[in-house]
């Protein structure tokens, strides 16, 4: 999944006086990247779980990814303005409690069998991990000299990407295969007896999202205990001056940010359908468990793409990569639309390895030239990642009237703008 990368002014410094060194801080760090990444692919399990329980429409499924991304967007200046009276670290333990609060919250909306409290509890989680996205990324970036941020980000990424490949291991062996039973099983069931099965679905997520909420509370325990570097940002040196415009006013930031909620959308849409995808007749029909293992191909292939893409992005310009990647991405969705069986559903989880180096490269080309207005553009950006919450919903929409293959067309449509903007929108300066 893409992670929001929070930018420092170059003044900033690491006073480690009696504090953890830079590696150990470095490993702790990580492990906060691994499990938002790991709990946020957990939402592609949920999806065809809720549906199945509530039975719910495309539409209303793609709720789950509606609420937990709007977190972003609604959350992120509030978390910036919290930690700036609280510090970094104090903003990682907030994050932490809030996300565990947000995991504690799945057991009484699986008992009350309430769908709104399930997006309630989701809207909680993703905002502690908000918080934690603004908190944690400074860190990495300046835990060391300034020339290796780059790979300590590339490396917290790759970490991020391992938490979203073992998710669904996770997930279909606890989630979706403990209380499964067939159609026609379920059709030969009294009314009393449905209600008690569909209570018992329900109920699948409570011990492991319990589970995840003492992670986070003990990870939360761990942060209070520990002594992180202190970062000391200069302050008034990141905004924008009199002399410079707003970041707005430079075309190729805003296109970057179009970009960035297209490429969300669409990664976040594509991972949200993969279970039923696969589990159409004319694909692999196959149940909703053993389809699960499959999305960690799609996640899987976005880690391994990540280590490829840093040797590529030398040899080869980064736009041009980005470009190519788009141009690549269409093209597989369109084989997954018109093809069957396993050429559809190998070309759809293909994508995930396009996806790979996505969205450090629009990132990067976006705040390119940006002077002074670096921050607010940086800021821009992030808040673009509610695509995340938005394009999955607009498919659900389409997959309800056009059906579930057919409705790819919306993520193919986002790769056109994203090769456009690799060829010619990053291009454009002021």
């Amino acid at each position: 999944m893409a992670t929001i990368t929070t930018t420092i002014n170059s003044e900033s410094t690491v006073n480690v006086d009696g504090n953890l060194n830079h590696n150990v801080s470095l490993v702790i760090l990580t492990s906060l990247f691994f499990m938002w990444g790991f709990v946020t692919c957990l939402n592609d399990i949920l999806i065809p779980h809720l549906k199945s329980v509530f039975s719910l429409s495309y539409t209303q499924a793609m709720l789950v990814q509606f609420c937990f991304f709007t977190a972003y967007a609604v959350m992120s200046m509030p978390s910036a303005k919290l930690i700036k009276k609280i510090g970094y670290k104090y903003g990682i333990v907030a994050g932490l409690v809030v996300a565990g609060l947000g995991c504690l919250m799945f057991y009484p909306a699986a008992s009350m069998q309430s769908y709104p409290v399930f997006l309630v509890a989701l809207f909680v989680l993703a905002s502690g991990i908000t918080c934690l996205q603004v908190s944690a990324n400074p860190y990495v970036t300046a835990l060391g000299e300034k020339k290796t941020a780059s790979s300590r980000l590339i490396l917290t990424q790759a970490f991020n990407s391992l938490g979203t490949t073992v998710a669904p291991f996770f997930g279909g062996l606890l989630i979706l295969s403990g209380v499964a039973v067939g159609v026609e099983e379920l059709a030969m069931m009294n009314d009393a007896q449905q209600a008690a099965h569909r209570l018992a679905e329900a109920q699948a997520v409570q011990i492991p999202y319990v589970g995840l909420a003492i992670a986070w509370f003990v990870l939360a325990a761990i942060f209070v205990w520990i002594k992180l570097p202190t970062i000391d940002t200069i302050e008034g040196n990141d905004t924008v001056d009199c002399n410079v415009k707003s970041a707005w006013s430079f075309p190729h930031l805003t296109l970057g940010a179009v970009g960035i909620f297209v490429y969300v959308g669409a990664e976040v849409s594509i991972g949200s359908f993969l279970i039923n995808f696969i589990g159409e007749e004319n694909i692999l029909a196959m149940p909703e468990a053993e389809a699960a293992s499959y999305i960690a191909l799609y996640w899987g292939g976005a880690m391994v793409g990540r280590f490829i893409g840093v040797f590529l992005t030398r040899i080869v310009a980064a736009n041009k990569l980005l470009g190519f990647n788009g141009l690549a991405s269409v093209a597989l969705i369109f084989t997954a639309m018109f093809t069957d069986g396993y050429t559809a559903a190998i070309a759809i989880l293909a994508v995930g390895l396009c996806n790979s180096i996505m969205f450090p490269t629009i990132f990067t080309l976006g705040v390119s030239d940006l002077g002074k207005a670096t921050s607010q553009g940086s800021g821009i950006l992030c808040m673009a990642i509610v695509g995340g919450a938005l394009i999955p919903l607009l498919q659900g929409v389409l997959a309800d009237s056009i059906g579930i293959q057919l409705g790819f067309i919306l993520p193919a449509l986002c790769y056109v703008f994203i090769a456009f903007y690799g060829y010619k929108g990053s291009l454009i300066r002021k």
